[in-house]
């Protein structure tokens, strides 16, 4: 955590030995903020970008491990091809023009989803921005892009399905853990906090598997305008929160058994 962090007045009554490890977040209203201005939908896309930055460099301030972004969903390829066109090339200059910054402040760049359905220069800008900060460590953004968690499942049982094909696995020894390891998201500690922007109230296909014992918190602010107090407000009502995992409320927490670290985090093709 960085010193200058723990003195900052934003960070008033919030605990920072006690922050969740991994969040999540569900970036949603875009298009909402900008119609509401008579602008077209994509210039909200821009001023969520704004948002983006602004989320990552505090999480990166107050040492949240990792961060998670849905930015682009499977379902989002059926908008109309100017907007997902507009989308691509925005995502293609954030790679670009964050790439500095994100090595500046160690900051390690993955992704989950289904990449191979993105433009071939997209692709490419996006390699080369996770090869460049694979050895940064202060934080890890996990950019979910093209990305359902039905079909990352769906993938995950196809891989330990081949396993028990080849004889290196027996069915009686399937596990949680087992199937963990075949997601996207293997090695990364499952998210204590999802945070749902827009008041929708739906999790809309988003780690399905990994959520079971998140905290989720739902804002009405629409993206473009979630900025640090915001986000310093789903911590707080986070660390507000009894987690109990199922044990009993005067039950030591550490008597529970959690999930535990596991491999690095596999890119997905």
């Amino acid at each position: 955590m960085n010193t200058r962090a723990s003195r900052n007045p934003l960070y008033q009554d919030l605990d920072l030995g006690k922050l969740p490890r991994h969040v999540a977040i569900i970036m949603d209203g875009n298009g909402r903020w900008a119609q509401s201005r008579g602008l077209e939908r994509l210039y909200g896309h821009r001023r969520g970008k704004a948002s983006v930055k602004a989320i990552v460099e505090l999480s990166r301030k107050i040492g949240i491990e990792y961060l998670s972004l849905y930015a682009f969903s499977s379902e989002n390829w059926q908008r109309p091809a100017q907007e997902v066109k507009g989308l691509m090339n925005l995502l293609k200059r954030y790679l670009t023009t964050e790439l500095d910054r994100m090595m500046k402040n160690g900051v390690r760049l993955q992704v989950i989803g289904n990449t191979r359905r993105l433009p071939s220069d997209v692709r490419q800008a996006l390699r080369h921005s996770v090869e460049s900060t694979k050895r940064n460590k202060d934080l890890t953004v996990i950019l979910a892009l093209s990305y359902s968690a039905r079909e990352e499942i769906a993938n995950a049982v196809r891989a330990v399905a081949r396993r028990v094909r080849r004889g290196d696995l027996e069915p009686d020894d399937i596990t949680e853990e087992v199937i963990a390891e075949s997601l996207g998201t293997a090695g990364v500690p499952d998210p204590d906090l999802l945070i749902r922007t827009s008041g929708e109230v739906r999790l809309s296909n988003f780690l399905l598997w990994q959520v079971a014992y998140t905290e989720i918190y739902i804002t009405e602010t629409l993206w473009p305008d979630f900025r640090e107090h915001e986000f310093i407000e789903a911590l707080r009502q986070f660390q507000a929160r009894e987690r109990r995992f199922g044990r009993l409320p005067d039950q030591p927490e550490e008597s529970v058994e959690r999930p535990s670290d596991r491999a690095p985090l596999r890119v997905a093709r």
